[in-house]
């Protein structure tokens, strides 16, 4: 059994439709394993939450000092 030399006999009309096809399905197999990727990292950060103490979700924000209240107006 020989293989076959058809590839050779290909229309380049053909040819150009399978590489765009290949480009296409290979970038869209690129982004699901960059969407995916992404998901997978996000499911880890929230199963972490999930293992911490109750207290350490009430305790208050570290960030606080950043909120400026305004100024207490004086009177006149």
């Amino acid at each position: 059994m020989t293989m076959s030399d058809d590839f050779i006999q290909q229309k380049p009309g053909a040819a150009l439709r399978s590489w765009a096809l290949y480009q296409m399905m290979a970038g869209a197999g690129w982004a699901a394993l960059f969407v995916l990727s992404v998901a997978a990292i996000l499911f880890a950060v929230w199963g972490i939450g999930l293992l911490l103490p109750e207290e350490s979700k009430q305790a208050p924000d570290p960030n606080a000092f950043l909120i400026t209240a305004p100024a207490e107006v004086m009177p006149a």
